[in-house]
């Protein structure tokens, strides 16, 4: 059995990393280049790889994006770059996330620095949640010469990747030197403090000469049919206190999940290692439309859990669950020691009246909240709820936040 605590995913030795790189075709006009949502450009960092030069390949992957070790490990490549290789027409794409990962390493190893900080501008800038999105913005704005502070209501920064994505996906000693590479850039992270949309009205935005909504989507959904069961947890808060070692976790030997994106498979291949004997997921959606990245869900399938799709909850008694098909006229009744639910997420700041959003998402151009000095990124704006989208969106508020300050 794998540990919880152990990266599943091995890393590339040199000659290994150079032979995968040497698979490129090289192309002109690079269509993984062109998918990558955070505009990593792996083009540029495989051919640097392929001529041995690793330096480069750093410098590539950092100018573009301050959570490259991190994209590396978790982003669904096969949605985004790899879906683009051209490689694909021949074999197989070239596997951009390892050789991303060896660069990220390689610049780890030998304490490179890439990021250098930029003459003072005098200008202020508040940023509200210490996610990938808050984060990759600190970064840009703190190269572009701004003062940066940022607020986040948890004990650590880091958001989702500290407090949702599974050690074996994630180790926290990755999520701390990526951050401690943007603090050293000058930017002032000040945890434990939760922004009231009071606060943020009356103290925020007077003090500051722009603000950044990054408070994410870091609460779990809770369906009406599921409310006040005592068999029943978000897979959220469950990921998040196994990967926080608040306790040692007491893992029951049947656990069923309700849903099937991404956080569903997390909870599922965590329950695994950690010793469940009979893990189920049951989603709404088919399988020609399952949520879940392939990654995610074949390394569920392959721990061997139970997957079942087209079947949304009916009713519950106590800790037995009735689902029914969504198409065609049957049900299923599983019973299970724990209930958990991935339903999706939402966020603390949807329901702030001075605000209109919809389920959440607010409605942004090019990251700014109409003609205000308010902008928003990560999950709280329409778009993919990855990482790597996370760093897109924070990328773009922070340009709009440097042009709106003045900035070229």
């Amino acid at each position: 059995m794998k540990s919880y605590h152990e990266e599943w995913e091995p890393a590339y030795s040199p000659q290994l990393v150079i032979e995968e790189a040497s698979r490129c075709l090289l192309c002109l006009d690079a269509p993984c280049s062109a998918s990558c949502p955070a505009g990593t450009d792996p083009a540029k960092f495989i051919r640097s790889i392929r001529f041995r030069n690793f330096k480069g390949a750093v410098e590539t992957i950092r100018i573009n994006n301050a959570f490259g070790a991190v994209c590396a490990r978790v982003c669904p490549t096969e949605k985004y770059c790899q879906k683009g290789c051209t490689r694909s027409g021949i074999d197989r794409p070239i596997d951009i996330g390892r050789i991303q990962r060896y660069a990220t390493d390689f610049e780890a190893n030998i304490k490179m620095e890439v990021y250098h900080k930029a003459p003072a501008t005098g200008k202020k800038v508040a940023i509200i949640g210490a996610g990938p999105a808050g984060l990759q913005a600190a970064a840009s704005l703190a190269l572009k010469g701004h003062e940066v502070v940022v607020y986040e209501e948890q004990e650590k920064p880091g958001g989702w990747l500290r407090h949702g994505i599974p050690t074996y996906r994630l180790p926290n000693e990755i999520v701390d030197t990526e951050i401690d590479r943007i603090v050293r850039l000058g930017v002032r992270v000040i945890c434990n403090t939760y922004i009231s949309e009071e606060k943020l009205m009356q103290e925020i935005l007077p003090q500051y000469d722009a603000v950044l909504l990054s408070s994410g989507t870091p609460k779990g959904r809770v369906l009406d049919l599921f409310k006040d069961n005592p068999y029943v947890e978000t897979a959220v808060d469950f990921l998040a206190r196994v990967k926080n070692q608040e306790q040692k976790e007491s893992i029951k030997d049947n656990v069923l999940i309700v849903g099937g994106g991404d956080v569903a498979m997390d909870a599922a291949t965590t329950l695994k290692a950690l010793g469940a004997k009979n893990v189920t997921v049951v989603a709404r959606e088919e399988m020609d439309h399952f949520p879940s990245s392939q990654e995610e869900y074949q390394l569920a399938h392959e721990m061997n859990v139970s997957i079942i799709d087209g079947y949304t909850p009916e009713n519950i008694e106590g800790n037995v669950v009735t689902f029914k098909h969504v198409q065609i006229p049957g049900k299923l009744t599983i019973q299970a020691d724990a209930i958990l639910l991935a339903c999706g997420q939402h966020s603390s700041v949807e329901n702030w009246p001075s605000f209109s959003a919809n389920r959440g998402e607010f409605v942004v151009e090019n990251g700014q909240l109409g003609q205000s000095k308010l902008f928003a990124a990560g999950d709280i704006v329409p778009g993919d709820k990855s990482v790597v989208y996370a760093v897109k969106t924070g990328k773009i508020a922070a340009q709009a936040i440097d042009s709106y300050l003045g900035g070229k």
